[in-house]
């Protein structure tokens, strides 16, 4: 059994949608977890007031409180690969984070991501991550280390004022005659799909943009550089998908594959590589580059 380190919150709904008390509320809210996990939980103080007062599965609900709990798996993967931390001041840190590992705790993941990495290392309890990365995704990722100056780093990636630059590497379609340098602007709407953690495209208003460069081939394989104009989940994996070259090792695009054991041998083949901003707080010119290379891609 794996248990997170730091609680998770919930913040109850300003009114009572007819739960006789806290535990059926926690039920409603995590329908996968089973009724007599939670009341073991409860039994074991597990789940607490945001103030730390420790209460009962037959607790009142009590509207608009922050409930804190701690996320729970039987076994929690293990990743074998280290982050790099590439920068640190007294208001921002920047790492590289290794393909496989989370940036946040999440799904059978609760410890073992690189937040909680980090939060240990440098002893840094309030340290945030400030954007994402998906887990399969390998490169850069910006926390704050302030609850001061932090609205104005989430700001910077809400009002599209950080550049960003991914490499890829995708399979050259065999009819291709695409030279290098060749380049592709994509502009569509991008909406959740069947499973939901999956992004479609679908007809409507624009909400996601991408810029795609050919910047070399070898051996059947092309080597690209993305610029995400938006942040929409997946938006990469899906506009390569759509242009007819799907990431290699993507196990998501075109198709669905089936959930199995991790194959540390076959990384998406992503690579967040450059991060450049003016900074918000101290007014530095930033532009950070991870040295890590895609193990698909012979330099």
């Amino acid at each position: 059994m794996s248990i997170a380190e730091r609680a998770s919150e919930i913040t109850l709904p300003p009114r009572n949608q007819g739960w006789p008390n806290l535990g059926e509320f926690v039920c409603s809210q995590f329908p996968r977890i089973s009724r007599e996990i939670w009341q073991a939980r409860f039994a074991a103080g597990k789940v607490h007031w945001f103030d730390g007062a420790v209460v009962a599965f037959d607790s009142p609900f009590l509207p608009s409180r922050r409930l804190c709990y701690y996320r729970e798996v039987s076994a929690e993967p293990k990743i074998p690969f280290r982050e790099t931390v590439i920068y640190q001041d007294e208001h921002i840190l920047l790492a590289c984070k290794p393909h496989f590992l989370p940036v946040t705790p999440g799904g059978e993941f609760v410890n073992e991501c690189l937040l909680e990495r980090l939060r240990q290392q440098y002893q840094l309890p309030d340290l945030v991550a400030v954007h994402r990365l998906d887990r399969e995704t390998a490169g850069l990722v910006l926390f704050s280390t302030k609850a001061s100056s932090r609205a104005a780093y989430y700001q910077l990636f809400a009002s599209g004022q950080i550049e960003k630059r991914y490499l890829a590497v995708a399979a050259m379609p065999t009819q291709a005659v695409w030279p290098t340098g060749q380049h592709w602007q994509v502009a569509n709407r991008l909406e959740k799909s069947q499973p939901a953690f999956l992004m479609q495209q679908v007809a409507g208003e624009v909400n996601a943009r991408s810029e795609m460069t050919l910047l070399a081939q070898q051996d059947g394989l092309g080597l690209f550089q993305l610029t995400p104009h938006t942040g929409k989940t997946h938006q990469l994996r899906v506009h390569m998908q759509g242009l007819g070259l799907p990431l290699l090792h993507d196990k998501y695009y075109p198709t669905l594959l089936p959930k199995t054991a991790l194959d540390f041998s076959q990384p998406l083949q992503l690579l967040a590589q450059q991060l450049a901003f003016t900074d918000p707080v101290t007014g530095l010119q930033h532009h950070f580059q991870s040295e890590r290379r895609l193990q698909a891609w012979r330099d």
